[in-house]
């Protein structure tokens, strides 16, 4: 069986190589997957035709292909500020209108492109197969919506019916095709005009709608069956969804104004707030019975060090000027050996290069969720910080590596401070946050050894406020000079404290995340990276990685990690 972690990883390699093909196809270079939706920089493409929906559970690199190539080809061919200007508000006649649209662009399909129009046939015919197969055929409704799909796509690509389920649709066919005849015939002519097109687009759904409504999909005698036809041809989806998701929270307060809601971020109390050296908490004889662990835990992995030292180096340090080479058979005269190649003309060695020596100028922060669901990975996460410090550190990049989590469990004093004081309204974070310190970047590795294995000390896990950690941590990389400044945030999963939720909305902490990631990501001097623990984060971070460690490390894991920090793992 594919485990969590497993299942996540290979949907993000399924969404990276779909946005990479999405790229190539378009020409637009800021293509990426968040959360599992394809975006234009920070607005949402909008997937509504039925057939390229997708549940990434149950759907395959295949499918995943027919989607992504149909999407490209919406992207090139058609125009959005035209389409959301014509379609029509009724959802069935709507439903019509961007199945149409969908299918019009697909006719745009190169013919030097044999596997792109491949994979549109398929993408459609399997949806047709799997509406099908489960039943939703059986309806009058289901029936209807699946017979005309199949006539909109035969008449505007020439290609035949899907065979296996001609005895399905031909009474159906044989008696609708007359009513949408006349537009029918202007589908395929008008296809190269959007406009144009749009006008038969828009009868058509009308006709549809009102054929619909005389087999009992409207009104009282809708039928159970009738109502599970429509849901499953996604009548249901979310049309107006043209952009993004609100990031101010505005959907889980009701609408209403940050303001007003109470989502405007703000703290109730930072009495009880510590940053904390782990050096200084927990004690000497302990932090080295932890490091003789850690130290038998990363022996164990069988990483090859020396290629990640020297991938990294690549990737952070920059040449620099190192004086000169002398004796060389070529580059800049050496005036001072002229005198050789009087008194021996075979001698070449006469010139000098300058030499270069690469050198790091690169900060790299790494911030650990210490929430108490990271409990049961952190000895493989132990093991991963500590080989990418050593490594970090060898490739000649100075590295620091924090933590957080909170002083105690649901709010701890602040949340009885609140109690005490009546429980005013929107009272913000109510937490007390630890700021955890394992390494600073002023310490080499050697003497932040122990305090890294202070991962291990259990108690240290509570909750997490994601949000006023990542800030916090950007905070300290802007402090330093350097050429490069990254952080690699590693969770697994959303932001929990139980108290701030319970005051609040369930949505507050995830907000001010995305926020602030939103606002630091857009500084060109910093780079923020996700490392999820068997989680996509891509919802949070834009350059994310999800990684399966319930197996150990590996040096596949290690070099995907160089390549998200080198920025070739786009979402």
């Amino acid at each position: 069986m594919e485990s969590v972690q497993q299942r996540a990883r290979r949907q993000q390699r399924v969404e990276e190589l779909c946005a990479a093909t999405a790229r190539a196809l378009t020409g637009k270079p800021d293509l990426h997957f968040r959360a599992g939706r394809l975006r234009l920089r920070d607005r949402l493409v909008p997937v509504h035709a039925p057939h390229l929906r997708l549940d990434p559970d149950w759907h395959d690199l295949q499918a995943h292909r027919g989607m992504i190539d149909s999407v490209a080809l919406r992207l090139c061919h058609s125009d959005p500020e035209l389409h959301r200007a014509l379609a029509p508000t009724d959802p069935i006649s709507r439903l019509i209108f961007e199945l149409l649209e969908q299918l019009r662009v697909e006719t745009h399909a190169p013919d030097t492109m044999p596997g792109m129009k491949r994979n549109l046939r398929q993408r459609f015919e399997q949806w047709l197969r799997d509406f099908h197969g489960v039943g939703m055929t059986e309806t009058d409704v289901g029936v209807l919506l699946f017979t005309v799909a199949q006539i909109f796509r035969a008449r505007l690509t020439g290609e035949p019916a899907l065979e296996e389920t001609e005895g399905v649709i031909e009474a159906t066919r044989a008696a609708v095709a007359p009513l949408l005849g006349p537009h029918l015939a202007g589908l395929r002519r008008t296809r190269g005009n959007q406009a144009a097109f749009a006008d038969h687009a828009l009868a058509l759904g009308e006709l549809v709608s009102g054929l619909i409504g005389q087999a009992g999909g409207e009104g009282d005698d809708e039928t159970d069956e009738d109502k599970d036809a429509l849901a499953a041809f996604a009548l249901l989806l979310d049309f107006d969804l043209e952009g993004d998701e609100p990031a101010d929270g505005s959907a889980a307060s009701g609408g209403r104004s940050p303001d007003e809601a109470g989502d405007h971020y703000h703290v109730y109390s930072r009495r009880y707030d510590r940053e904390l050296e782990i050096s200084k908490l927990v004690r000497r004889d302990l932090l080295a019975q932890y490091r003789q662990q850690l130290d038998a835990l990363v022996a164990a992995q069988g990483v090859n060090t020396r290629r990640l030292v020297r991938q990294l180096s690549a990737l952070f340090a920059v040449p620099q000027r190192d004086g000169w080479s002398f004796g060389e058979e070529q580059g800049y005269i050496d005036g001072r050996r002229l005198g050789q190649l009087v008194s021996s003309p075979d001698e070449h060695r006469i010139f000098r290069l300058e030499r270069e020596k690469p050198v790091g100028n690169a900060v790299v922060s790494i911030l650990i969720d210490c929430s108490g669901s990271m409990k049961e990975h952190m000895e493989s996460v132990a093991a991963l910080v500590d080989i990418m410090t050593r490594a970090l550190e060898q490739a000649q990049a100075r590295t620091e590596v924090l933590g957080f989590t909170t002083g105690g469990w649901n709010g701890g004093r602040v949340w009885q401070e609140w109690l005490a004081r009546g429980r005013p309204k929107a009272p913000g974070r109510l937490t007390e946050v630890n700021h955890l310190v394992f390494k600073s970047a002023e310490q080499n590795w050697r003497r932040s050894r122990r305090a890294i294995a202070g991962l291990f000390k259990q108690d240290l896990f509570r909750e997490g406020v994601d949000g006023e950690a990542v800030e916090w941590a950007c905070q300290r990389l802007l402090a330093r000079e350097a050429e490069q400044r990254l952080l690699l945030v590693i969770s697994d999963g959303c932001p929990m404290e139980r108290a701030t939720a319970l005051a609040n909305h369930e949505h507050y902490l995830d907000n001010h995340l995305r926020d602030v990631v939103s606002r630091y990501d857009a500084r060109p001097d910093l780079n923020i990276l996700g490392l999820g623990v068997g989680l996509d984060l891509s919802a949070y971070y834009r350059q994310s990685l999800a990684t399966d460690l319930t197996r150990g490390l590996d040096n596949q894991l290690l070099f995907d990690m160089v390549q998200l920090m080198a920025g070739r793992h786009r979402r």
